[in-house]
């Protein structure tokens, strides 16, 4: 009896768990039609010129997209076969939808391989499948992480089962898939990959030295990415430089916002929640750590480090890593063996109650992104298909934990009514697409769109009566105002309104007036 009761999966170690959990997690995106990720509808903008680009002939005329083998393609590659199907807008949301689910999967998958079973502690990393690059909006770069997750489960399992040679013919083309999605995610899953690799070949017998040279020859089918990173590279008009290198500030910020989404106390209590179960590796009896995935964890935290905060012209290189290195340590955890039954499963409790009180939170929040997103698009229909649009979004000084997720919103004039939009991206080799609407001068591309009160220590952002006052005219048929700070009304002559919504407004250029002058004082007013 006490042998069949040893051998019993607890509730929270089986696969109906692990289903459940994984369709719990898309929860929170199933209301919003837009899921409100701060980047996404910047990158939607993109695709609707990549899909419609001989349809609109004058979206040529303002963007020029060159398809490129890049390190960063997985949604922009997806919805080829799905938009026709779905539609642009459901083909993005479904796409979306999956990633928290993989995930879990991904995570639960790993502690399985690693543990024989799911750990009670495993729970707690759970909630990361909606970290802060995911609200961000880095949808290529989160659904590389999650398939990484569950391709080193893949990896585990077959090396568990002796299947090398099976493993090597699999990881060779899966590593590439890995890349084109993004380049992160391959590079996840070698760190991952080779320390499991060398963990295992010591426990083989091998000296440390020795495991080291074998973990190097067990993940060569890991490394032709690196001919396909180098080309990328090297190839010409290719721009984006790498830089701001050991910020120890941001650093240690990026590891407090692992869970940053609207409420901060709340946001920061629950990544106290997470630090304090890693902390009980430590100190409690009970708890221990794997070998395997400590060596992760600390492999991870050494790129962490090492990684610089702008590569290749991409910001918050570093700040996208934490979460998943927080989420390794998590999994490495697990209860000596002899902790009792009743221990265990009080654990698992808090930790899905954890769990589901993250995600309750999250569904909330989205909800009411999703009303401000609806509530600024009733402008898209006063704007005509086809039209010159500059838009303004309005923005602060401070770098205030709630994000109000419209610094991309004017992309969504491109995606549904073929507008020009000034907040795409204009980068060579970042991006398949860049700007080559020469008229709007200052006024092309990303972040010509994020407008302040004052002048901020971010020069490339704008007072907004600067922007309003120095726009090119002539260049553009619409003014769309997001949210933005108050600003001398003065600016609105030859501006005339044809929707208002509280401080937003849509104005049609009337080119026949020309734009009123106002001193510099009055340009950049004093703080409030």
């Amino acid at each position: 009896m006490q042998a069949d009761t040893a051998e019993r999966l607890h509730w929270w170690q089986t696969r109906w768990f692990v289903a459940a959990a994984a369709l719990v997690s898309a929860v929170p995106l199933l209301w919003p039609d837009i899921p409100p990720l701060v980047d996404l509808p910047g990158h939607m903008g993109r695709y609707r010129v990549q899909l419609d680009l001989g349809t609109y002939p004058w979206l040529g005329e303002w963007y020029h997209f060159n398809w490129s083998l890049i390190g960063n393609l997985g949604l922009d590659l997806l919805i080829i076969p799905l938009a026709p199907i779905f539609g642009l807008e459901l083909a993005v949301k479904l796409i979306v939808l999956t990633i928290p689910p993989l995930i879990v999967t991904g995570l639960l998958w790993i502690a399985r391989e690693v543990h024989g079973r799911i750990p009670a502690t495993a729970l707690f990393a759970l909630p990361l499948a909606y970290c802060f690059p995911l609200h961000f909006g880095f949808v290529n770069f989160a659904l590389s992480m999650a398939l990484a997750l569950n391709a080193f489960g893949l990896w585990l399992r077959l090396a568990r089962l002796g299947r090398l040679q099976l493993r090597a013919a699999i990881f060779v083309p899966l590593s590439c898939l890995l890349w084109v999605c993004h380049t992160f995610g391959w590079g996840f899953l070698g760190v991952l990959a080779f320390s499991a690799e060398m963990i295992r070949q010591h426990d083989l017998g091998h000296r440390w030295l020795n495991a080291w040279v074998r973990a190097c020859i067990g993940c060569l089918p890991l490394a032709l990415p690196m001919a396909l990173m180098v080309a990328w590279r090297s190839g010409g008009g290719v721009s984006g430089q790498t830089g701001d290198w050991f910020n120890w500030r941001a650093k240690i910020g990026w590891v407090t916002m692992v869970l940053r989404d609207r409420w901060q106390a709340f946001d920061i209590a629950s990544t106290a929640v997470l630090y304090l179960i890693l902390f009980k590796g430590f100190r409690d009896p009970n708890i221990e750590y794997s070998r395997n995935l400590a060596l992760s964890a600390l492999f991870l935290l050494a790129v962490f480090i090492l990684l610089p905060r702008v590569v290749f012209g991409s910001a918050y290189a570093d700040m996208r890593l934490a979460p998943f290195m927080i989420a390794i340590a998590l999994i490495a955890l697990r209860p000596r063996k002899g902790l009792s039954m009743r221990g265990a499963s009080t654990l698992a409790a808090v930790g899905l109650a954890f769990f589901t009180v993250r995600i309750a939170a999250t569904t909330v929040s989205f909800w009411q992104y999703d009303q401000s997103y609806d509530r600024q698009l009733k402008a898209l229909v006063h704007i005509p298909v086809g039209a010159k649009l500059v838009s303004f979004v309005g923005e602060t000084c401070y770098s205030e934990w709630f994000l109000t997720r419209l610094q991309h919103l004017p992309a969504l004039a491109l995606e549904r009514r073929m507008a020009y939009s000034n907040d795409q991206w204009s980068m060579a080799g970042a991006q398949l697409l860049t700007t080559r609407f020469n008229a709007g001068r200052g006024f092309r591309h990303d972040p010509s769109q994020i407008v302040t009160h004052i002048q901020c220590p971010r020069e490339w952002w704008r007072p907004i009566g600067r922007s309003l006052a120095r726009f090119p005219r002539d260049a553009f048929d619409y003014v769309w105002l997001i949210q933005p700070p108050p600003y001398d009304r003065k600016l609105e002559a030859g501006l005339i309104p044809v929707w208002r919504d509280g401080t937003s407004a849509v104005f049609r250029i009337d080119h026949s007036k020309p734009a009123v002058q106002l001193t510099r004082e009055e340009l950049t007013p004093p703080p409030r």
